[in-house]
């Protein structure tokens, strides 16, 4: 066992925790190291699509809110590759996927303290102690070996993992393919006459477009099909994207659940919204496409439910309902690819060791307090805090990387006792709240 008493062990080094780490690595007042059971630092490698942007401008990276004097921001990224002269001219306030996945690659080879091929296998509370602190079990994926740490502090990122209905699992993967794993099947997706996309959302129109960009026999028909009434563009207006400031999260996580859950369903042009660019290139190219009067083999069907699917001899049939129209039909196709979406990872452990020590506000979503503590059942100062399922208790904004650094000056903070890195405040022209008005 390592004896040191880390002041905070984080688990999962995706986006959220590495930025955490790199805050950490430039203060002596707070110290960690995170656990990742994969490899290397990849973010989403399977939608690493060529020429398809992040949706948030590039100022969100891992520290720039926090201290844009930090040697992790990406205009430093820029400058240490020679590219500050090739961003300047690009005039593009949003960055390539692939880029923005080689900045945070590059911060990760920089910081001590990340162990790649590390699972976290258990957490046990160590309430009782003199020191109440968390021993962190881990083990080392190549070799089995397992080793324990001990820390005060927790901050869980385990992220989400791929959301797919019972009714589509179970059929080949070089068939019935998710978009976190599209890149890796994508030369044989295009062996396919046909092909069919489930999804209304980015990811599901990144992969048509690029599906759409790439056909190369006219006998290859692409098909999207989206439960949404249509494909309708993120508001991306000034004062809607104040929805994404820390007082507009001061003010939803207020709220009470039931509030909280109805003004989730108000912001869907915000969280479901698809990048105006892409769908002016998606329109674009359809638009050459059919040129001259040319079939563009294309079919765009909203409003369509996909409630199953079946492997028939010559592909896969689908179960589709139009749900305006109250018509159930069935469609054939070869391929399919869901952009279903993704959902929380819990991890057994957690749930093994949490789940009745912790208050719900129901049977799937935790509290959380506003500076991302679990809410235990007993007073407690060694805070567990978490970077997953946050959308219920921090709304909209609990996904977004620029908030997440945000959130980073949070967790520092709290575990400090004292302010490390500078909250940001009065960031909206915008009154929230009528609380403490007269």
């Amino acid at each position: 066992m390592d004896k040191t008493m880390y002041d905070v062990i984080g688990i999962g080094i995706g986006p959220y925790n590495l930025g955490l780490s790199a805050l950490l690595d430039q203060t002596d007042e707070v110290n960690g190291i995170f656990f990742e059971k994969t490899p290397e630092f990849h973010w989403h490698p399977g939608m690493l699509i060529e020429k398809m942007d992040l949706q948030v401008p590039f100022l969100a990276d891992l520290a720039t809110f926090a201290d844009p004097k930090s040697p992790y921001t990406f205009m430093n990224y820029l400058y240490e590759h020679n590219r500050m002269f090739p961003f300047f001219f690009h005039q593009h306030f949003k960055i390539p996927r692939q880029e923005y996945n080689h900045y945070m690659q590059w911060v990760a080879e920089q910081l001590d303290g990340l162990y790649f091929s590390h699972s976290v296998i258990d957490v046990i509370d160590r309430k009782d102690a003199p020191e109440p602190h968390y021993e962190v079990i881990v083990e080392e994926t190549m070799t089995g070996e397992r080793k324990h740490f001990l820390a005060k502090h927790i901050v869980m990122g385990t992220g989400s993992e791929p959301l797919v209905l019972d009714e589509m699992k179970g059929f080949p993967n070089e068939d019935v393919v998710h978009t976190s794993r599209y890149l890796f099947e994508k030369k044989n997706l295009l062996k396919a006459k046909n092909i069919t996309v489930v999804g209304s959302g980015q990811s599901a129109l990144e992969v048509f477009l690029d599906l759409l960009e790439e056909q190369e026999r006219q006998d290859m028909h692409l098909t999207l099909l989206t439960r949404s009434g249509g494909l309708f563009q993120l508001d991306q207006a000034k004062f809607a994207q104040e929805f994404f400031t820390p007082e507009y999260v001061d003010y939803f996580h207020s709220l009470s659940y039931e509030q909280r859950e109805n003004t989730l369903d108000t912001l869907g042009a915000l969280r479901n919204g698809i990048d105006p660019e892409t769908l002016t290139r998606l329109y674009t190219s359809l638009y050459h496409k059919t040129a001259a009067m040319k079939d563009s083999q294309v079919l765009i069907q909203p409003m369509t439910e996909v409630t199953g699917i079946e492997g028939i001899e010559d592909g896969y049939e689908l179960t589709c309902r139009q749900w305006q129209e109250e018509v159930n039909y069935k469609y054939k196709t070869d391929k399919v690819v869901l952009a279903t979406g993704y959902k929380p990872q819990l991890q057994d452990w957690f749930m093994d060791r949490y789940k009745e020590k912790i208050e719900w506000e129901d049977d799937k979503s935790y509290r959380v307090t506003r500076d991302y503590q679990l809410v235990f059942n007993d007073d407690r100062s060694h805070h567990f805090f978490t970077l997953t399922n946050l959308t219920h208790s921090h709304g909209a904004g609990a996904t977004n990387l620029g908030l997440s650094v945000h959130r980073n000056i949070h967790i520092i903070n709290t575990i400090a006792g004292k302010e490390i890195y500078k909250n940001q405040e009065d960031t909206s022209f915008q009154t929230f709240s009528m609380k403490g008005f007269s």
